[in-house]
């Protein structure tokens, strides 16, 4: 399975970026999609993920402000992060669960300027 990320770049804060993950080499649509980051300096954390039936989780830090979406017909998810803001500065990851097994795509660089 490979992911394929993109839609990183450098925004200013207050303002709002999406991210697209394409998952290919799987005929299954995978059970869980989602992001990760890892902010400098910091551990990679989880920032949002959905379930195959449409069950999201995200961190407590972008509730409200970050929403994912997917299509499973075409096995992309998107992350859409609006009010951004320094501190979700980060190389952000998709990630997919399939077979019970985590794919990772190559990261993104999201950088808020404040």
């Amino acid at each position: 399975v490979q992911l394929q990320a993109c839609g990183g770049g450098l925004v200013q804060a207050g303002g709002s970026l999406r991210l697209s993950c394409a998952a290919s080499g799987t005929f299954f649509s995978p059970n869980v999609m989602g992001w990760y980051r890892r902010a400098p300096g910091k551990q990679r954390e989880l920032v949002a993920a959905e379930t195959i039936g449409g069950s999201t989780n995200f961190a407590d830090s972008v509730k409200g402000r970050f929403s994912i979406f997917r299509d499973n017909v075409k096995k992309m998810v998107y992350l859409q992060m609006n009010s951004l803001k320094p501190e979700d500065t980060a190389v952000y990851y998709c990630n997919a669960e399939v077979g019970r097994i985590d794919y990772w795509g190559q990261g993104t660089l999201v950088t808020v300027s404040s």
